[in-house]
C-alpha cells in the first residue's frame, strides 16, 4: 500500500510516519510538508519519499499523490489565536487545502482518504460529552475552517463516492510536540516552563477542561483505519477524559517531584471553556485500540523532552 502523509514532518506526522514504517513492511511511505512547522529532523532515518512544497502547489501535490492508495491528511496552519489575528491564511491551508487534497484523492482511482479535523468545531456548544452528532458552533476562523475541512471531506463522498473518515482530535500530546513558538500546545508549553525553572502561564483560571489524547493511541487509530479501509461520518478520536489545567500541573508536578511556579493571565479569545469526547462511535468502529492514560503518556512526554532540554534539579 502507499500512503501520502500531508504534513508528515510534523508532530503528529512523523508519529505517524514511525508507526506505518514499523508496522508494516509493505507500506510506502511519502510525505508533503512545507516545513513551516514541521522539520526534516522528524523524519531523520526513516524510509519516507519527502516533497518538500505546500498542498496549496497543485503540481506538486499532484506528484506527491500519484499512484497512492490512500492519503492522511494532517497539514494544516494550527492555531485558535493565529487564526484570529489572520483568518484568511487558516482558511487557505485548512479548507482550501483540503479541497486540493481531496481532488488529488480523486484523481488517483478514489484513494482513501482519513484527515484531521479538530474538537474546536462544536465550539460553543456546551453539552458534554461532545458526541458527534452535536450541533457544530465554531467560536473562531480556525474552527470554521476544520468544520470545512470535514464536511468537504463528507461532501466527495456523497458527489464522487470518495472513500473517507474525518477524525475529530482532541487536544493530542506526547513525544515530538515542542514548544518554542508563539501558538504551542499547553502541554509542551507547561513542560518546557518547568524543566527550565520558569513560570507555568496560564491563560484564564486554569478550571478551563481538555480531553488529553496521546499521540501513540491517535497514530495506532490512524494505521488501524488505514489498513481496514475505514470509511464514515465525522469521529471522535478522543476516549472521553475531561481533565483541567490546573489538575494537569498537579500532575506534572507529581512527575518532576517538586511544586512549580505559575502565572495566571488573561483568557484567550475563542478558546472553548470544556472540552469531553463521547467515544461511543470511536470505542464501535475500533473495538481494537486501547488508549494510553494521560499519567502514562505525560510521564514518556516528560522523559523525551527532558531529552531535549537544559533541566534544572529536583528540590
Amino acid at each position: 500500500m502507499r500512503v501520502l502523509v500531508t504534513g508528515g514532518a510534523g508532530f503528529i506526522g512523523s508519529n505517524l510516519c514511525k508507526k506505518l514504517l514499523a508496522q508494516d513492511d509493505e507500506i510506502e511511505v511519502r510525505v508533503i510538508d512545507d516545513l513551516s512547522s514541521g522539520s526534516l529532523a522528524n523524519l531523520a532515518e526513516l524510509d519516507v519519499q519527502f516533497f518538500n512544497g505546500s498542498i496549496l502547489d497543485q503540481e506538486i501535490l499532484s506528484t506527491a499523490a500519484h499512484g497512492v492508495d490512500a492519503i492522511v491528511h494532517l497539514a494544516a496552519l494550527g492555531s485558535v489565536p493565529r487564526s484570529i489575528s489572520r483568518p484568511i491564511p487558516s482558511h487557505e491551508a485548512n479548507a482550501t487545502g483540503t479541497l486540493q487534497v481531496l481532488e488529488a484523492a480523486r484523481a488517483n482511482h478514489s484513494a482513501h482518504v482519513v484527515l484531521a479535523s479538530s474538537s474546536s468545531v462544536y465550539g460553543k456548544n456546551p453539552t458534554l460529552p461532545k458526541v458527534e452528532t452535536l450541533q457544530c458552533m465554531p467560536m473562531s476562523p480556525y474552527a470554521v475552517s476544520k468544520l470545512a475541512t470535514e464536511q468537504y471531506a463528507l461532501a466527495y463522498a456523497e458527489c464522487y463516492d470518495l472513500p473517507v473518515l474525518p477524525f475529530r482530535f482532541f487536544n493530542v500530546f506526547g513525544p515530538g510536540q515542542m514548544a518554542g513558538h508563539a501558538y504551542a500546545a499547553v502541554i509542551p508549553v507547561f513542560l518546557e516552563a518547568a524543566l527550565t525553572g520558569r513560570p507555568l502561564p496560564v491563560n484564564g483560571d486554569g478550571e478551563q477542561s481538555r480531553d488529553f489524547t496521546y499521540v501513540g493511541t491517535v497514530v495506532d487509530t490512524i494505521h488501524a483505519a488505514l489498513t481496514e479501509r475505514i470509511t464514515g461520518g465525522p469521529t471522535n478520536l478522543a476516549f472521553g477524559t475531561r481533565t483541567t489545567l490546573n489538575e494537569l500541573i498537579s500532575m506534572i508536578e507529581h512527575h518532576l517531584g517538586r511544586p512549580l511556579d505559575i502565572v495566571y493571565r488573561e483568557r484567550r479569545s475563542g478558546d472553548v471553556r470544556h472540552s469531553q469526547a463521547d467515544n461511543t462511535l470511536l470505542r464501535s468502529t475500533f473495538p481494537g485500540i486501547e488508549p494510553t492514560s494521560l499519567d502514562v503518556g505525560l510521564s514518556a512526554t516528560i522523559d523525551w523532552m527532558t531529552r531535549q532540554l537544559p533541566t534544572i534539579p529536583a528540590s
